[in-house]
C-alpha cells in the first residue's frame, strides 16, 4: 500500500506508479518523513545522477531495466530485481544503460 491524496491506501505496482519521459529522469516522493523518504525514479536510457554524496544511507531497488552504479569508485551493473546499499558520505554517481526504474529509500536516523 502507499498513501495517495486522493485514495489514503490502496495496493499498487511500484513500476507502474511512474513513467518514462525521453531525455528525461522522472521523480516521484511516495513518502517523505523527517526520519526518511521513499521516491521512485525513472530514467530514460543514457540518462544519470553525476557523482556526489549523502548524508544518510540509502537504498536501492531496480524494477525495471539496467543501470550502472558507482559506490566509492567501484562499478556496479544491477537489473530489473537487483538493489544495494549506498553508504552515508561515499561518493556515488549512476547512469542508465537501458530505461530503467528504481526505488530509493533513504534512510535520516
Amino acid at each position: 500500500m502507499y498513501e495517495d491524496k486522493n485514495q489514503k491506501h490502496r495496493p499498487a505496482q511500484l513500476v507502474d506508479l511512474i513513467a518514462y519521459q525521453a531525455g528525461s529522469v522522472v521523480s516521484r516522493e511516495i513518502i517523505s518523513r523527517p526520519t526518511g523518504t521513499v521516491t521512485l525514479f525513472a530514467f530514460d536510457a543514457g540518462q544519470g545522477l553525476s557523482e556526489h554524496t549523502a548524508p544518510f544511507d540509502a537504498m536501492v531497488s531496480v524494477l525495471d531495466g539496467q543501470v550502472e552504479i558507482m559506490i566509492a569508485g567501484n562499478k556496479n551493473l544491477l537489473k530489473t530485481g537487483d538493489m544495494i546499499i549506498m553508504p552515508a558520505n561515499q561518493p556515488h554517481a549512476l547512469k542508465a544503460v537501458t530505461g530503467f526504474k528504481m526505488l530509493l529509500v533513504m534512510i535520516k536516523s
